[in-house]
């Protein structure tokens, strides 16, 4: 696993997304949920993606691969998603490498709350 936290807060992997990917907390705001959904892409956790998905729009099986590396995510804007809100949009930026090319997948996700849990619902992809 990587020392230093895949979502760009700095803080090191195992205090801060490691703790929601391992089940030891949950993600408290939509943002959260979302950098810590990019840290899983980013060390291939599709367990933890699948179980963050929410269940009227998650897919029966998640096929991640291993020749993308997710290299920065940016957040561009949220709206709602804190503790008070049962939904929350996020927009941000991640980069990735495939196969050696540098990319960018620009994305506003929807959050909602199932059970109280933080999970994502859809996206509109922006570029």
């Amino acid at each position: 696993m990587p020392k230093t936290c895949p979502c760009g807060l700095p803080a090191p992997y195992a205090e801060c997304c490691g703790r929601y990917h391992s089940g030891a907390a949950a993600a408290p705001t939509a943002e959260a949920l979302m950098r810590s959904r990019f840290s899983a892409f980013a060390v291939q956790d599709g367990a933890y993606l699948l179980r963050t998905w929410h269940p009227d729009t998650r897919p029966a099986e998640l096929d991640l691969d291993p020749k993308t590396r997710w290299t920065r995510l940016e957040i561009l804007a949220t709206a709602d998603g804190s503790a008070f809100h049962t939904t929350g949009t996020v927009t941000f930026r991640a980069h990735y490498t495939h196969a050696g090319e540098a990319g960018s997948l620009h994305e506003q996700s929807r959050f909602s709350r199932v059970e109280g849990a933080w999970v994502y619902l859809d996206a509109v992809f922006t570029d």
